[in-house]
């Protein structure tokens, strides 16, 4: 088995609210808020996604007590970096000075921190490592049409970390089974193509897609781990749209937990979301540490994944 340890995250210094975005596009604060719940996201300026990645892997790392000797696997979750090699596993390796991990890159977009915790839990629980850091990281701004008032609104840049570590002594598992899958014939939904690519969405549809197909996956991933809905303490979904949110954990009816909405001040950070409104509601100590927590990342693709995991 394993469990999170500790988390750790990193959002620029840079604020953009919804007036500022007004002095840019035909748009305004009422009607942003109105259609995605977003009130300001984090902007990187210089900051790679390596570099944001680094920040929180090293918070979580400290937040442990393990030290960068104690790593032996590197995962990050991204779909916005620039570079195709070095992956940005092995830069961040090498920022912390990480000896000879297993180091890779995973392209799920919005879910694949998700994806990536559920790899690594295989990897763990198969023995091939000990103790790893799993990151969502992003740098959206990079690919995002500022001339476009239907998709720049919504994204941000940031990243979230975890350690997670073998757990061999624990009666009850630290991070359940994960659901995942995709909807291949929808993959056109979200798009970042070609060389100099901007975000591209067909955001009704989903919209449609999220509030109505992934709620009983959602679910799913609470029965597989053996834990009702009343019992999940906190949900935990990607930070895609406030309304998707609110509709998502309506329908799962889980009345005790807390539900993130870091969308409002952080807005869309795809891979990164999951992992960065975690860390936060740790960090606020929203979540009793060992409490059941659902997970649910979704987006391009179009990919889903999601499993309950206890509360570091």
């Amino acid at each position: 088995m394993s469990r999170i340890v500790a988390m750790g995250h990193y959002q620029p210094s840079r604020v953009l609210t919804n007036d500022d975005l007004a002095k840019i596009v035909d748009t305004n604060d009422e009607w942003i808020r109105d259609r995605v719940g977003i009130v300001t996201r984090r902007i990187a300026d210089s900051e790679t996604v390596s570099d944001m990645a680094t920040a929180a892997a090293d918070t979580a790392l400290a937040n442990s007590g393990l030290t960068a000797a104690d790593i032996d696997l590197v995962v990050v979750a991204t779909c916005s970096s620039v570079d195709r090699s070095p992956n940005v596993a092995c830069r961040v390796a090498a920022k912390l000075g990480i000896d000879a991990p297993g180091a890779y890159d995973i392209n799920t977009a919005c879910s694949g921190f998700s994806y990536a915790l559920g790899t690594v839990d295989h990897a763990l629980r198969a023995g091939a490592a000990r103790n790893a850091l799993v990151i969502g990281a992003e740098k959206l701004s990079d690919f995002t049409d500022w001339t476009d008032r239907s998709t720049c609104i919504i994204f941000g840049d940031g990243a979230g970390a975890a350690v997670v570590s073998a757990d061999d002594d624990g009666d009850t598992p630290g991070i359940g089974p994960v659901i995942w899958g995709s909807v291949p014939e929808k993959s056109d939904a979200v798009r970042i193509e070609g060389w100099r690519p901007y975000i591209q969405q067909e955001g009704q549809q989903v919209f449609r897609w999220a509030t109505t197909a992934l709620a009983p996956l959602a679910l799913q991933a609470c029965e597989r781990a053996g834990v009702a809905p009343e019992e999940i303490a906190a949900f935990v979904p990607h930070q895609a749209n406030l309304r998707i949110i609110e509709g998502i954990a309506k329908r799962l009816g889980m009345p005790n937990a807390v539900i993130a909405r870091d969308i409002v001040e952080s807005g869309n950070t795809s891979a990164a979301s999951v992992p960065l409104a975690l860390s936060k509601l740790v960090e606020q100590r929203a979540v009793p540490k060992g409490a059941p927590v659902l997970l649910f990342g979704f987006g391009g693709g179009l990919t889903y994944a999601g499993q309950v995991v206890r509360c570091p």
